[in-house]
């Protein structure tokens, strides 16, 4: 099925794409099959279950609150993030949820949400929604399954044979970056136009630009509230946010002088932009998958500054920044994946480098070639990373991890862009490492918090 830039690039909440985002979609995709098969007002008792991944740190990454949520009709690109507190410490209180705002039913928030070891055979990020009549006979139930970055697909997708999924049929499908370069140089376009081209498909050239602006101030007020807030993240780790303190420290520094230099100053800028967006994903606050939550930081952080020390940078290099990601990230999604459940951090943070590089090498005018090498580079040195969040909290190392992945990122764009875009490992090579590379990574490295940081920097 051909992927979308809006697959990628989603408006949500935090902490968690695969935790977060996707299981509040589901949920609300559940309580929407309730209403259309005229079950919603028989229902009297739910259940909740969540396996693998979902169970080992779905407290920690608000997976519970999230499928609430969705089960009260909230979905994660309209939710007020501010009304997930009180709604669930209502909940617990009453043991009455009111499902799609239209039926309260019976839930007790101990006992009616399960946390269970197994994993299911399609994916480590699996839940299951169960209804029951007040008789407890079981009304309707279905599982699903969060792949990443958002993206939620249903037991009855898992089972249907390929060849019956429905997809648009665009003009430039491609998928693999041999075959991306080869339509680029066929059609003489550059990766970002070869993209718009695609996503007029399902939208005007008109709609694509103003979708894609619209991303971009989502991802600005990001940033925007990440050097505004201070105090202490959710969670229990005690973690400090420190975007607003280093930001008031840089302003000074550049009015003092007393900087090395302006590419020291720039990068600490785009230190200071990444940490802000995922200090504020860790808070649970507004966010854009890019193209997950655990890695939103990156591609605002590049993007911003780009915008910022550019001359004459406009909406235009936005666009086609986002355009020219999204090509990369489509990539990643088909050929391996962008869920560190699955791969690894290496999916996620790996993915989202290769992206900004690809994006940042697109509006500097590298040509298709200098963009797949940009990304070539950009992921090949995140490969191995793994996902170990201390505590199940997307702080330790996520935050610190993002930043340093957006230094990563520009380094990347110029060194492709100084060249001529041949190089000896191939974009493709690269994507099939770090699949491979998933593959052989043991579970406890996968977001399960069972292994690396996660278990040697708790205190015994």
């Amino acid at each position: 099925m051909p992927i979308s830039v809006f697959d990628l690039f989603k408006i949500g909440v935090g902490p968690s794409s695969s935790h977060t985002v996707g299981p509040m979609q589901a949920a609300f995709k559940y309580v929407n099959a309730l209403r259309e098969n005229n079950l919603l007002n028989d229902v009297e008792h739910l259940e909740v279950h969540l396996y693998g991944s979902l169970s080992a740190t779905g407290v920690g990454h608000a997976t519970d609150h999230a499928i609430i949520m969705g089960l009260m009709g909230e979905r994660p690109d309209t939710i007020d993030p501010t009304l997930i507190e009180p709604s669930i410490k209502s909940l617990k209180e009453s043991r009455r949820l009111n499902l799609g705002r239209q039926k309260e039913v019976t839930f007790t928030w101990d006992s009616d949400i399960y946390f269970h070891e197994e994993c299911l055979p399609h994916h480590p990020n699996a839940m299951r929604l169960a209804a029951f009549t007040p008789q407890r006979q079981l009304l309707y139930e279905n599982t699903y399954y969060s792949v990443g970055g958002g993206f939620v697909v249903e037991q009855a997708q898992v089972d249907m044979p390929l060849d019956d999924l429905d997809g648009a049929i665009i003009p430039y499908n491609f998928d693999t970056a041999d075959e991306l370069l080869a339509l680029c140089k066929k059609e003489q376009l550059s990766v970002s136009r070869l993209m718009l081209e695609n996503e007029k498909v399902w939208r005007t050239e008109e709609e694509v630009r103003n979708e894609l602006w619209r991303i971009w101030q989502v991802m600005c007020e990001c940033i925007d509230n990440g050097l505004a807030h201070e105090g202490v993240l959710p969670g229990g780790l005690n973690v400090k946010r420190r975007a607003k303190l280093l930001h008031q420290r840089l302003q000074a520094a550049e009015q003092n002088d007393c900087l090395i230099a302006s590419t020291f100053s720039a990068m600490e800028w785009v230190n200071i932009f990444a940490l802000a967006v995922n200090e504020e994903n860790a808070a649970g606050g507004r966010m854009v998958t890019a193209p997950t939550n655990g890695a939103a930081g990156i591609i605002p952080a590049v993007l911003h500054y780009y915008m910022k020390f550019q001359p004459n940078a406009c909406e235009k290099n936005v666009v086609d920044f986002l355009l020219a990601a999204g090509a990369i990230g489509i990539l990643c999604k088909k050929n391996a994946s962008i869920s560190g459940a699955e791969v690894g951090c290496q999916g996620e943070v790996g993915s989202a480098c290769a992206m900004a590089a690809a994006g940042l090498a697109d509006v500097m005018g590298g040509t298709p070639e200098q963009v797949e090498h940009a990304a070539e580079i950009g992921l090949e040195h995140n490969l191995g990373l793994t996902c170990d969040p201390v505590g199940g909290l997307v702080q330790i190392p996520c935050i610190e991890r993002n930043a340093i992945a957006t230094v990563k990122a520009i380094n990347a764009a110029q060194m492709a862009l100084r060249g001529d875009g041949t190089h000896f490992i191939s974009l493709d090579k690269v994507i099939r490492t770090m699949r491979d590379t998933g593959r052989d990574m043991l579970d406890k490295y996968k977001e399960t918090s069972k292994g690396g940081l996660a278990v040697n920097a708790i205190e015994c």
